[in-house]
């Protein structure tokens, strides 16, 4: 995944006024992941993104933008 998921998930979270530290306690997870996945180098899981369109109130086209598309065909695809 590109880095335009990352700046639109540091975009959302800095939206809230989060820090990544409130993200991840949000969600769960570690600073890491949050960091990478804002860093571009983590991919986002199914299960995580849904959290965060859920916690951020964002569609997964607005995190994802163009890339919305081939999400979906390669996690439909992991699926089969």
């Amino acid at each position: 995944m590109s880095d335009v998921f990352g700046r639109r998930l540091r975009a959302y979270r800095k939206l809230k006024n989060w820090t990544q530290v409130e993200l991840a306690n949000e969600l769960e997870v570690s600073v890491a992941i949050i960091g990478g996945l804002e860093r571009g180098t983590r991919n986002v899981t199914p299960a995580l993104l849904k959290r965060l369109e859920e916690l951020l109130n964002v569609s997964r086209t607005e995190l994802l933008g163009d890339e919305a598309a081939a999400y979906e065909a390669i996690t439909s695809n992991e699926k089969n």
